[in-house]
């Protein structure tokens, strides 16, 4: 898909799929009726590995860069995160913000010439009762069953959201309100929201 195309998008949808020792992610392009339309990027992350480098293709057969984010500094857990193009150029930065996340997890996106925003989760509630499910024996090795929803503002405004859906595996909506904001810095966000999160 053309840059300018991917830009049009208002709906993204992201899906993970749990494999034998990694976890993959695809992200489609929302066709019309609401369906996965067109892949747009693909990652895949070994488990048990240290999340400090992603790498998205725009194809299952890893052939060719999408994007892509690197942590600044290794195993800390409030540190920077660069999203790059394929040739390396800055797309932005996102990072966790610990102290925030004690309790509902909020992250800080930046793109060069547009004003911050910052994500949190939507409901504190959700968030406390994920926090317990993830520290429970056996159970907590599962996917959080229960939706939940990031909410991106800037401004004010809402810039985007990233939404959980009730399914067997974990599937997300990407509704985009902000027009200037970055694909590929969006993606790359949504894809940390759930290969970062217990970090």
């Amino acid at each position: 898909m053309d840059t300018p195309t991917l830009q049009a998008q208002p709906k993204l949808l992201m899906r993970q799929r749990a494999r034998l020792m990694v976890n993959q992610y695809e992200v489609f392009a929302a066709a019309p009726d609401g369906t996965e339309g067109e892949l747009l990027a693909f990652a895949q992350q070994k488990r048990m590995a240290f999340k400090e480098q992603v790498t998205l293709y725009a194809d299952t057969e890893k052939q060719h860069v999408f994007a892509g984010f690197r942590a600044r500094k290794a195993l800390d857990v409030g540190t920077t995160y660069d999203v790059t193009d394929p040739a390396g150029i800055p797309l932005g930065t996102f990072r966790k913000d610990f102290k925030r996340s004690l309790t509902r997890s909020t992250w800080h996106l930046d793109q060069p010439g547009a004003p911050p925003a910052t994500g949190t989760e939507r409901n504190r509630a959700v968030a406390l009762v994920r926090r317990g499910w993830s520290l429970l024996p056996v159970v907590g090795e599962f996917p959080f069953p229960v939706p939940y929803h990031f909410d991106f503002t800037s401004d004010g405004k809402r810039a985007f959201s990233v939404t959980k859906k009730l399914s067997l595996y974990d599937r997300y909506e990407i509704d985009i309100a902000d027009p200037a904001l970055d694909r590929r810095l969006i993606i790359a966000q949504a894809v940390a929201l759930d290969a970062l999160q217990s970090r």
